[in-house]
């Protein structure tokens, strides 16, 4: 992968191509999912055979970025990727009134050179449940049978995908285009940044009640953020002085899996689930099986793991203008 940046008058790196940042978001996702590089690489195998089959329009219509980019939900939805970029808007959640937000930034003098969203739009939309199938993994290390995790998920990905199918996918991407905004967004390769980073803060903490898991979500500065926008992380099963038992963190594979997981969690020894939201279904099911569980905040994770990409980004000069829920920090 080819990262040149560009160089100002004095031989500093300043920016980078669009499709350059892009790329380099993408593999700091491979490097941090929970699967391992060598299943990515699989996957990305299999796809190739898949495309080396296909004939006519279906060939022609075959997104070819699953040739290296392995995240469905991750995409440049449009917008030249030789664009310099020095500065992006960055939010969890981009609609029309974002872009617009930026265009009028734009009119005042502010350098905007794309808009980022993190929550799937345009191009990768409609396929984001195909992320999902990550969680089979995840489960499976936490000692879920994976024949268990992969039965489970089937049902569970067909029912979202329902729900997605009638989005009006391409509202804001439409906007951006007439404004002449690049715009792309970046959603499982941040989640798997956080999803690492928080594992491995639980691994070396090895906290021992659920109130225990909070201190160290509250050692982070975008759950402190957070907090102090009276949304700080919560129990919402269990008590701060119940003994946590074995921890996992379930902080990616596109949206929750299937409430059923929680029985085969119990079984496997798994005492609390550490995750950024959760349906109500799935709190009964906890509950029921006897599983803690602690809400570490969407906004707050989310932007943790999109922070930990915007940084990356920092070092190779572009600089990242928060809205719509992220709450910027950098750690460069």
């Amino acid at each position: 992968m080819r990262l040149e940046g560009l160089m100002n008058a004095h031989g500093i790196h300043r920016g980078m191509r669009l499709s350059e940042a892009y790329r380099l978001a993408v593999d700091t996702g491979i490097g941090c999912d929970p699967r391992g590089r060598g299943e990515v690489e699989r996957m990305l195998k299999e796809a190739e055979e898949s495309y080396s089959k296909l004939e006519g329009f279906a060939k022609e219509a075959f997104d070819a970025e699953r040739l290296w980019n392995p995240y469905a939900d991750t995409r440049i939805s449009w917008g030249d990727g030789d664009t310099e970029v020095e500065r992006v808007m960055w939010g969890i959640d981009v609609g029309t009134g974002e872009v617009l937000l930026a265009d009028r930034l734009r009119e005042k003098g502010e350098r905007i050179d794309a808009v980022v969203a993190h929550h799937p739009l345009g191009l990768a939309r409609t396929p984001f449940p195909e992320v999902m199938w990550l969680q089979t993994d995840m489960y499976a290390s936490a000692g879920v049978p994976i024949t268990v995790s992969e039965g489970l998920m089937k049902g569970r990905m067909e029912e979202v995908l329902r729900g997605v199918l009638p989005a009006n996918y391409n509202q804001a991407v439409d906007a951006a285009r007439l404004l002449g905004l690049p715009i792309l967004n970046i959603h499982t390769p941040a989640d798997n940044c956080v999803q690492a980073f928080l594992t491995r803060e639980m691994e070396e903490r090895s906290p021992r009640t659920v109130g225990d898991i909070i201190d160290i979500l509250m050692k982070q500065p975008e759950f402190r953020m957070a907090a102090k926008h009276n949304s700080p992380p919560k129990i919402v099963v269990g008590s701060a002085s119940a003994r946590c038992g074995k921890v996992i963190c379930k902080m990616n594979g596109g949206t929750s899996g299937p409430k059923e997981i929680y029985a085969e969690l119990s079984k496997a020894g798994v005492g609390t689930v550490v995750g950024m939201h959760f349906p109500e279904s799935h709190i009964e099911e906890a509950r029921k099986n006897h599983v803690n569980l602690v809400v570490s905040g969407h906004m707050s994770s989310d932007s943790l793991g999109i922070n930990l990409i915007a940084d990356e980004w920092q070092r190779h000069g572009i600089e990242v203008l928060p809205c719509s829920g992220l709450l910027r920090h950098s750690r460069v």
